[in-house]
């Protein structure tokens, strides 16, 4: 399971332990920030994205959307998600655990503007009912993301 596979890559730097699980779903920013007890923009969200024939991960605050022309800009294509059946293939986590931590080789991991208006966020840890709760620079140092990015519309304005 790719919990197992989070897991693994957590205890290499000895914070499996903070690895929340759920004896409910958080499959959803909405039943993430219920199990979490927090507001739902601090769940950090990661969208998969086909990009030159390879899947890319972008990680976005819990509120914040995709921006098509912002996209359009940053990577040159108009954005189109993978399908269900695409993203457990190409990226290594299901649809509802998705989470840029030991994904598949070759798998870029963006990291939204969005999300540094908080001091700490909740990916998910590759299940339908897990969490972390990790400061900006824990993000950026464990989920080896390629750059930050500006890519959606600043709803939370």
């Amino acid at each position: 399971m790719a919990i197992d596979k989070v897991k693994e890559y957590f205890r290499e730097y000895g914070m499996e332990e903070r690895i929340q699980e759920f004896d409910v779903s958080s499959a959803t920013v909405e039943l993430a920030a219920k199990a979490l007890h927090c507001e739902p923009e601090r769940i950090a969200k990661t969208l998969s994205f086909m990009l030159e024939n390879k899947a890319v991960l972008i990680v976005t605050a819990g509120d914040a959307k995709i921006d098509n022309p912002k996209y359009k800009a940053k990577f040159g294509k108009k954005a189109k998600m993978l399908s269900l059946d695409e993203v457990e293939t190409l990226v290594g986590h299901a649809v509802g655990g998705v989470c840029p931590f030991a994904v598949n080789e070759g798998v870029k991991v963006y990291l939204d503007e969005s999300l540094k208006r908080f001091e700490t966020v909740f990916p998910a840890c590759g299940s339908s009912n897990s969490a972390i709760e990790l400061t900006i620079p824990e993000l950026e140092e464990y989920s080896g993301y390629a750059e930050w990015v500006d890519v959606c519309t600043e709803c939370w304005i």
